[in-house]
């Protein structure tokens, strides 16, 4: 496997551009991705009661296995929280899709973020789908146009592709991503878009989702609120023309291995790109008797306020990881952890056997205070690992989030 420039246009037969429609106050607000040969779809979607219009219309589509051609994304307006009006203007988008391409409303997906409780602007959403049709591009230039388009408190765009071999044959995997706040497990107000142009089943392509997304968007947490609208969708074209993959092997582990490597990277973007942010916040957990152990204990301080404040302030406060790993629900022995801070500047021991190791405060101040910094917690039962990914709390979080709508 290696890294490519791209993102969703990087593999074969991928089209796609991005334009502002109008829909937000200023900047590009639509996306369309298209592929002429249809698509195989899978999808992984919010785990909040409240859903979002176009999760439904969506899981409708994916979990029918329905051939898929396009995705339309509109950004601004959330479309949650709206009724059979909001349904009806999902089918009215897909509809106006389908129209200027021949195909089925039940070959177009849609996706939606921003304000929730809105009405969508139906009629600028249709003349935006006749304005992108003839933009849409194969160049990594229309990939990144749509990756501009989905962003809404997002400060940079998110893709990214690589390529391995499958059969003899090059299959490329790119993808992009929205995020910034509103971020917690199970999936965040996270759209994640995947495409590739490898031969796989759908049953096979919906597995490698399902076992793709736990760890790593499920291992994001930017401030604690599930979102309605999560959606992580991956489109499979065949036009590699490896040999279908049917079942699990080589080639079906070579290429969830990608995907791993697709989805983890747009994690730790969102995570690094939280609201407000400054850090890029990474927490480990190693030595867990088990990986669920692992994967509540490392949840618990990514997500705790208190240690996300002591980040931002550059503060070794290492009682208040202890202290979120207590109250995770994990059992473990306090009095065994071992405790290291780790960046681009250094690591240091904090902590061993549960108590302080007389750390240099000047030292451990200065491995925080890079733009990437990970804690790794030892709690020595097991082999098991699991790592999260989140941000610092800032006072920009508070400002982002109190102008939001105004």
């Amino acid at each position: 496997m290696k890294w490519r420039n791209g993102g969703v246009t990087a593999a074969k037969g991928f089209c796609a551009t991005g334009i502002e429609a109008g829909i937000k106050k200023n900047g590009k607000d639509m996306a369309m991705i298209y592929s002429e040969a249809g698509c195989r779809a899978a999808g992984t979607f919010t785990t909040n009661l409240v859903k979002a219009a176009p999760v439904k219309w969506d899981q409708d589509i994916v979990y029918g296995k329905n051939i898929v051609h396009a995705v339309v994304v509109n950004s601004g307006v959330a479309n949650a929280c709206t009724g059979e009006e909001g349904l009806g203007y999902c089918r009215a988008t897909a509809a106006k899709a389908a129209e200027i391409f021949g195909i089925g409303e039940d070959q177009v997906l849609v996706a939606s973020t921003g304000v929730i409780g809105q009405q969508i602007p139906i009629d600028k959403i249709q003349a935006g789908i006749e304005q992108m049709k003839p933009l849409l591009s194969p160049e990594e230039a229309g990939g990144t146009l749509a990756a501009e388009a989905i962003m809404t408190t997002d400060t940079v765009k998110k893709e990214t592709a690589v390529e391995l071999e499958l059969g003899g044959k090059t299959v490329t995997i790119g993808g992009m991503c929205k995020g910034s706040g509103m971020i917690h497990p199970n999936m965040c107000t996270m759209l994640s878009f995947v495409t590739t142009d490898a031969n796989i089943s759908q049953e096979m392509l919906q597995k490698a989702l399902s076992a793709s997304v736990p760890d790593t968007y499920n291992m994001v947490s930017v401030d604690g609120d599930t979102s309605t609208n999560d959606t992580c969708l991956l489109l499979a074209n065949g036009l590699a023309e490896n040999p279908e993959i049917t079942e699990e092997g080589g080639d079906y582990e070579a290429f969830l291995a990608a995907l791993n490597e697709v989805n983890t990277y747009l994690a730790r973007e969102m995570a690094a790109d939280g609201e407000g942010a400054t850090v890029l916040f990474e927490v480990k957990v190693v030595g867990a008797e088990s990986k669920e152990q692992a994967v509540t204990l490392c949840k618990s301080v990514v997500t705790s306020n208190l240690t996300k404040a002591a980040i931002f302030g550059c503060d070794a406060n290492w009682g208040r990881i202890l202290c979120a790993m207590g109250y995770s629900g994990a059992s473990f022995d306090p009095e065994k952890v071992d405790l290291y801070f780790e960046s681009a500047e250094g690591k240091i021991k904090i902590i061993e056997n549960g108590v302080s190791t007389g750390y240099s405060e000047e030292e451990a101040t200065n491995i925080l205070s890079a733009p990437a910094v990970t804690a790794i917690a030892d709690v020595k039962m097991g082999t098991a690992t699991a790592t999260a990914w989140g941000c610092d709390l800032t006072y920009d979080y508070v400002k982002i989030n109190a102008d939001y709508r105004s």
